[in-house]
Order: structure tokens, then sequence, then C-alpha cells
């Protein structure tokens, strides 16, 4: 069996499971698409650091997820990237 084959099999058996797993996907996708644009506008990480007035450990920690941040660092590392957070109604088959 491999990964996504687990997962799947977790989130049709395990609510609770489900729930940490869809959580840990939606965390990763969003850190996913700040380096990949951040990448993509040539922006190191002490580059994108200074631009937030945040220290460079803090966006390396972000990256490899090893923290989470507070909305209001995660806003301002995305307006800088020229990224926005939306809230969408959450799927009914929960």
């Amino acid at each position: 069996m491999n990964w996504n084959e687990y997962k799947n099999q977790v989130k049709q058996t395990d609510p609770i499971g489900k729930e940490i797993i869809e959580e840990a996907e939606a965390e990763a996708s969003i850190i996913s698409a700040m380096i990949r644009q951040r990448s993509a506008l040539g922006l190191s990480q002490r580059d994108l650091a200074a631009l937030c007035d945040i220290p460079q450990s803090s966006v390396a920690r972000i990256e490899s997820s090893k923290t989470t941040p507070r909305l209001d660092t995660l806003l301002k590392l995305l307006n800088q990237l020229g990224l926005s957070l939306s809230v969408i109604p959450a799927s009914t088959t929960r």
C-alpha cells in the first residue's frame, strides 16, 4: 500500500484521522504555494524576511512546517509574495 492509498483508507475509516490528514494537506498546500512563489520571484528566505521585518529563521521554520505562523504573519508573508488567502465554504461531505 502506498502513501496515497493509506491516506484514502484513513480518510474513509477514521473521522479523526481524516480531519488530521486534511488539515496537514491544507497547510502543506499553503506552504508549497509560498515557496513556489518566493522562488519564482527570485527571493531568498532572507530577502522575504527582510521585506516582512521578521527573522529569516522564522521564514525557514514556517517553510519547513516546524512552526505555524500567526495569521498576521502569514498575511504579511503572502502580501509580500503577491498572494492572498481566501476563505471558502467547506465541503458539505464532511
